[in-house]
């Protein structure tokens, strides 16, 4: 199928309708849920359960439920999650209005949320290269407005809005994200209806899986798309670790600065996204991405060495805008070379790399502010950021972009496989 650069097709306008009402309701649960815990206790190792719990499913079950979206038709898998994830919400909603919220109730509820996460996620991670036809200037487009309007969506509308609706009363927020899983399955369920990847329900799930591992680690190129987001999250973890105590102690930020400095980040993470595909354009993928990632290092190498608030905000926004554009370009450049019957494995594999990787990160921030000094944690993360530049260069070089493209699109056009020399009408 041919699709025109300048227009997305009409499914994704829905599509991306239906994540942006979700992102809404996630950015307010994510702000109301843990707000809800310290209603019940102040005990922080109870609060942490409920933060934990978010993050299991992907440790748990990232690989085997990539592979049960290669099995299952990927429209039905995200209708169905989010109608399941409306009808969970209405749990602790209904707890919370009969007074008999409890720390484990909030615990399962994250555990559950995140584990329909993964499935949304990795199916519409998959669906998306079939809706477009794996042309990959269309899905540079389509994951930058999907990018942008889930920054936009989760971190600058809902946690306000959660906040807000919290004091409306307990069960406010969890009905009103409730009403937004509802609204996006209902606009899920509008989608086109693509076909069934051709994998084998013969074969043992657990098989299914490791092939789709294996794909990964055995491909330089995916295996470097997979390794700058979990190096990425040992660093940036060893940062956000430190974050706020560093603020406060060392740049003299008050609790309403250091949100302003959260929102520099996130305004830096929008800019990002919505010049990814230019710079893909002008130095091709494989260099586009390179150059991110060296930003977000130097970036992070600024804001160990701020003399003040300023400065460190500066340093912020350009790491996220580092942060923004390599999150279209990556996810991008796999979808458009990935087997559509492998996607949803080779997509949670590298997710779940990145999610295993995180809590090293916050161990090893903590670990290095308590031995040595507040900036250590931002220095030791800006040098595993350029190390891990450097050696990821080759692994996603335009070299071997281009090469993955030919392969995968034989028939297109080498001008049009050169993502230094492509051009869109405007």
């Amino acid at each position: 199928m041919t699709l025109d650069s300048r227009n997305l097709p009409a499914g994704f306008g829905r599509l991306w309708t239906a994540q942006t009402v979700s992102s809404l309701g996630d950015g307010v649960t994510h702000a109301a849920l843990p707000l809800l815990a310290l209603t019940l206790t102040r005990d922080p190792m109870a609060l942490a359960v409920v933060t934990a719990a978010g993050t299991l499913p992907w440790l748990l079950f990232g690989v085997l439920g990539g592979a049960l979206v290669d099995r299952w038709d990927r429209r039905r898998t995200m209708w169905v999650t989010d109608a399941a994830r409306a009808v969970l919400l209405a749990v602790p909603a209904a707890a919370a209005a009969l007074d008999v919220l409890s720390i484990p109730l909030l615990a399962a509820v994250a555990f559950l949320l995140a584990l329909g996460g993964l499935f949304f996620d990795t199916a519409a991670t998959a669906y998306l290269p079939d809706l477009l036809g794996r042309d990959p200037a269309q899905l540079e487009r389509a994951n930058a407005r999907l990018r942008g309007t889930q920054t936009a969506a989760s971190g600058f509308a809902g946690p306000p809005a959660g906040s807000a609706l919290l004091a409306l009363g307990r069960s406010v927020p969890l009905l009103a994200d409730a009403v937004s899983f509802a609204l996006s399955a209902l606009l899920v369920r509008s989608l086109p209806a693509m076909p069934r990847p051709a994998a084998s329900a013969r074969e043992s799930l657990l098989r299914q899986a490791r092939a789709g591992a294996s794909y990964v680690f055995r491909d330089r190129l995916l295996l470097g798309l997979a390794l700058r987001p979990a190096v990425g999250n040992i660093a940036f973890l060893a940062v956000e670790t430190v974050l706020a105590l560093f603020s406060r102690e060392r740049l003299g930020i008050d609790t309403f600065g250091f949100g302003l400095l959260l929102t520099a980040e996130a305004a830096g993470g929008l800019l990002g996204a919505g010049i990814a595909s230019f710079l893909g354009r002008r130095l091709g993928t494989g260099t586009a991405l390179t150059c991110t990632a060296a930003i977000e290092g130097l970036a992070i190498l600024g804001l160990a060495s701020a003399p003040n608030a300023y400065v460190a905000g500066i340093a912020l926004a350009v790491c996220g805008a580092g942060m923004g554009a390599t999150m279209v370009l990556g996810p991008s450049l796999r979808q458009a070379i990935v087997p559509a019957h492998l996607m949803g494995r080779v997509a949670s594999t590298s997710r779940m790399l990145a999610m295993c990787a995180a809590p090293f990160g916050a161990f090893l921030g903590g670990w290095l502010a308590n031995t040595y000094d507040l900036r250590t944690p931002l220095y030791a993360a800006a040098g595993l950021l350029l190390t891990m530049t450097a050696v990821t260069a080759t692994m996603t070089s335009n070299r071997r972009v281009e090469a993955a493209l030919r392969n995968t699109h034989p028939e297109a056009d080498p001008a049009d496989q050169h993502p230094a020399k492509e051009t869109v009408p405007r």
